[in-house]
Formats: C-alpha cells, structure tokens, sequence
C-alpha cells in the first residue's frame, strides 16, 4: 500500500499505546486522523488537542466520508460495530502491525522484542540514539519522560520500533538490529503452549536482514546465526560490578571483541570496549540488562560513544515503568505497569534494591482472566514478596468472564499474612488507613486512573 495517497485515516482503537504513535505518525505527515475508542483517558484526550477526531462511542454515525484505510487492533472484539461497517463495506483495512510493518521497512529498522523489557528498552534506545547523535524515528509501547510522547520522527534511516509478540504482531518486521529481552510464556489466549510462544520467537529472529544482528539476553536459547549474547557478569556483553550509589544503579560494561564495532569509537570513552561507572536512575536487574541491550543497539546503530555515560544517566524512563510519582521524607508511591508474574518480581525485586529497609506495600489488578488462571500460582509466589498485599478484581479487557477465575482465588493461594481483596471504589480509603513507607500500583487495566486519587491523598497526609 502506498501511504502517499492516503488524505484520511481511521483507528478503531485510537487510544491504545501503538495505535497511537501510529496515529501521530500520520498526523504529522498531514493526514486527517479519525477514530473511536472505548475510554478517554489522558492520551487520547492529548490526541485531541493535537488535531485528531475523536469519539467514545460505537456508533457509525460519527464516521466521516472519504477514508482511505482503517487502521485497527486485534483488542478490537469481533462484534464491534464500527469494525463490521468498514467490513461489509469493503473498506481497505489493516491491523496495526501490518502498518508498522510498511513503515519500518522503508527504513534501517532496531526491533526491540521479549515478553518484558520491550518498552523501557525501545524508549532507552530513542533515547541514547539521539542524545548521541543518531537522529532516529521511534515507535514505542510507552510515553518517554524524555521525548513526552510515544512517537518521534528524525531525519536518520534508522527507525526503533518496539516490536510486540501479541497476536505474533513482530512478525511484521524485518529488523537489522533485533533485541530479545526475554520468552516467557503469556498471551497464551493467543499461542495456547509456552513451546508456540518459543517458536514464534524463533521465528522473529529469522526474519533479520541479510547482515543483521541479534542481541539475546544469555540465558536465552534459540537457534540463530549472527546472535550477541548479553548479560549479567556473562554474555558477549556484559554487566560487572553492580552497586547503588546515592539513588543510581551504578555498573561497569564490558564489550567482547566479537561485537562488530570499531575501536575508533571508544577512544574518548574510557578503555577500548569498556565502559566504567555508568550510572542509571532506575534499579533492577532487568533494567541492567535493558540498559546493556540499548546500549550495544545504539552503538551498533552508529551512537557516538563517549556521549553514552551522560545520556544513560539522564534517562528518565517510561510512564508507568517503576515511575515515582510520589517521593518524600515518609512515602514513596511507585506505579508500574507489571502484569506478568515476572514483572511482579522484577518490580517487586527492584522496589527492595533501592529500599531495603523500608515496608513495601503493594496494590495489583490482575490483567485478563486467563492470563490470571494460567499464571495464578506464579501470580501468588510473587505477591508474597511483598510486605502486604491489596488485591483488585480482574480487570477483562476483551475477554468475558470464566468460572472459578477470580481475584478471591490469587488471594487463596498466597501465604503472607497482610492481604486483602477489596473494590477499586475502596482503595483510597483503605490506603489512607495504612501506615504507608513504600506503595507500589501495579497492573494493565484501568488502575492507573487511581494514581492521581492516590497521590494527592498521600500528599494531604505528609
């Protein structure tokens, strides 16, 4: 499809992550963007301001002559009305991958994959790129604090696009540079076995441009040419001597001599193929490892690398990726979007890093009914990491309800002692009665419209 002739183009589903940043891309290059959504929330209402037309409710009468492509998610439920209008009228309609797909093939393309640590990953790479002088387009699944947005276009041939295993979405791109953080099991409504999962992984990373190059966390395996192993005091690229220094993750990274990158660059950048004491405001393992992944990308990509030290520490992350939304004397309230039984203990894990001696209260809304019934045990060992538990109902995104499957059942199988399950309508109320050191939100359904009740009660009570 040739992009060119399209004047006017409609979303189902505007106000989701990447259909978003899809839409800014059109707007920007002077296309009259159109499209409904369920909610308004604080994106589509920004969406708005800059131009687009946008509406809440499924009703064809708000749909405008003259479109040219229907842009749509696979989130988007089978019966929706509007989706059946453009159908049965044999509109052009595409899913969002597939136009992602066109996009990023008109380009050098750094795909950023893996269950988690795609987003803080692909945002840290935009990022490192053009503070070093790359000046790259991006797409991301999350708001940078550094761009305050999900897309930017630049003038390089280089696009990052964070590339999404949902509904095998990734298998759209055709990267030069491709990272896999992680391939844990989820969207199991999608793949049905963990070992499905693994092969379209493998199938991702087949699908490299002649020449390109694979970053793969090292505990990985997967059966690919041109693979760069990274990681934790092992890898082809690796982290060494990592400490918390005054509020940063402090670490060493040393590059092996079978990563092709000239010399040359590192010559202001300490010893060849080695980096000391870069430093990165946020904790955690994971984001180490995510660090380590945009770094190599980056440097890969053509960043100028005695800019990296001073432009990894100024990242400032992702909305709603271990954000501080609140930090004083007395409470520190910290919002995730963690909502895989591996994002809870990482960010669970990372909480206790930067922490170690304070109460670690946290809030969960469980995300999806089967993801909740196919993780439920999983879901249960890692909210006992936590000092205390509030559990909200399962928020079901597109799926109905299914028998036995609920929030009283992950409430059943943990061990701590301090849990509760109680309705969202309760929450502030019931934190306000706690003693509250440090307070995690966590989940990726509606939760994050609790953030700013939370933080201003918080704020009262200082």
């Amino acid at each position: 499809m040739n992009f060119q002739s399209i004047h006017k183009i409609y979303f189902i589903g505007i106000g989701g992550i990447g259909m978003s940043a899809l839409a800014r891309y059109f707007q920007l290059h002077g296309v009259e963007v159109h499209g409904y959504d369920r909610t308004e929330t604080d994106l589509t209402r920004a969406l708005a301001a800059e131009g687009m037309h946008i509406h809440y409710v499924d009703d064809v009468s708000f749909i405008p002559e003259g479109i040219d492509l229907v842009v749509f998610t696979p989130a988007v439920p089978k019966d929706h009305t509007e989706l059946n209008w453009f159908l049965s009228r044999g509109y052009p309609l595409k899913k969002r991958a597939e136009v992602l797909g066109i996009i990023s093939r008109a380009k050098r393309c750094i795909a950023l994959a893996g269950t988690h640590g795609k987003t803080t990953t692909s945002t840290m790479t935009i990022h490192l790129l053009r503070a070093c002088g790359v000046d790259a387009t991006a797409f991301t699944g999350g708001i940078s604090g550094n761009l305050g947005s999900n897309f930017v276009e630049g003038e390089s041939d280089w696009v990052v696009v964070e590339a999404d295993e949902y509904d095998r979405s990734f298998l759209q791109l055709h990267p030069e540079i491709a990272v896999i953080n992680s391939v844990d099991a989820d969207h199991l409504d999608i793949y049905g076995t963990a070992a499905a999962v693994l092969a379209s992984y493998q199938q991702f990373a087949g699908q490299l441009k002649p020449g390109g190059l694979l970053l793969l966390e090292q505990s990985i395996d997967l059966d690919v040419e041109n693979a760069l192993y990274f990681g934790v005091e092992s890898g082809d690229v690796q982290a060494k001597n990592i400490r918390m220094e005054d509020g940063f993750t402090v670490f060493d990274l040393a590059i092996n001599d079978n990563v092709p990158l000239p010399d040359s660059i590192f010559s202001e950048a300490g010893r060849p193929r080695h980096f000391e004491a870069l430093r990165l405001a946020y904790p955690g393992l994971h984001n180490v490892k995510n660090a380590i992944a945009a770094t190599v990308a980056a440097l890969l990509a053509g960043a100028d690398a005695k800019k990296i030290p001073a432009a990894l520490a100024s990242f400032k992350g992702v909305k709603r990726r271990f954000e501080t939304v609140v930090k004083t004397a007395k409470t520190v309230f910290v919002d995730d979007y963690a909502h895989h039984p591996a994002e809870l203990e990482a960010a669970i894990a990372a909480a206790r890093m930067m922490y170690p001696d304070r109460k670690i209260t946290g809030v969960f809304q469980p995300h999806l009914f089967s993801r909740t019934r196919d993780f439920a045990d999983a879901f249960a060992k890692a909210l006992d990491k936590l000092d205390e538990c509030i559990l909200l109902p399962i928020y079901p995104a597109r799926e109905l309800p299914m028998e036995g499957v609920n929030s009283e059942m992950l409430l059943q199988k943990m061990t701590i002692p301090n849990k509760q399950l109680i309705q969202m309508s309760q929450l502030v109320d019931v934190l306000e009665t706690h003693a509250l050191e440090v307070v995690m939100t966590m989940g990726a359904g509606d939760i994050d419209t609790m953030i700013a009740p939370i933080k201003s009660m918080i704020l009262n009570k200082e």
